[in-house]
């Protein structure tokens, strides 16, 4: 893992899968890790920055030590990712009470809206490599 930004997602989520794609797809220099946070590698690195997996819903980003949870996690992924998506960080301007209240709306209707899978998800062989275990 080193100092590859790791994301940590909900892997039986519609939403958070189409994300994790999203990513990948414009990640070319395959910096970003991935797990979900109900897999055991999520869940230790959970307990290792003092969270409880089982607690928490929401993206999560861990890079250069540091956790962002839910809308800044969102902002600071796309500031890692290839022009134009850091301009996202134009958005970190906006309270975070403001921004989380519209990223917990739709987290809240993510299962409703794109739907849920039995488990999680299975990379495929050739980017296996990319996800924590």
């Amino acid at each position: 893992m080193a100092n590859n930004p790791v994301i940590l997602f909900d892997g039986v989520c519609n939403l958070c899968n189409a994300s994790v794609n999203f990513i990948m797809d414009r990640d070319k220099d395959a910096v970003f890790r991935f797990a979900s946070l109900q897999s055991d590698a999520g869940k230790e690195l959970m307990r290792r920055y003092g969270k409880d997996a089982d607690k928490i819903d929401t993206v999560v980003l861990i890079h250069n030590d540091r956790v962002s949870m839910r809308s800044e996690a969102a902002i600071r992924i796309g500031g890692l990712l290839p022009f134009p998506y850091p301009l996202a960080k134009a958005f970190l301007v906006i309270p975070s009470f403001i921004r989380d209240r519209i990223y917990d709306y739709v987290a809240a209707n993510r299962y409703k809206w794109f739907g849920k899978k039995e488990s999680c998800r299975m990379p495929d062989p050739e980017s296996r490599s990319r996800f924590l275990e």
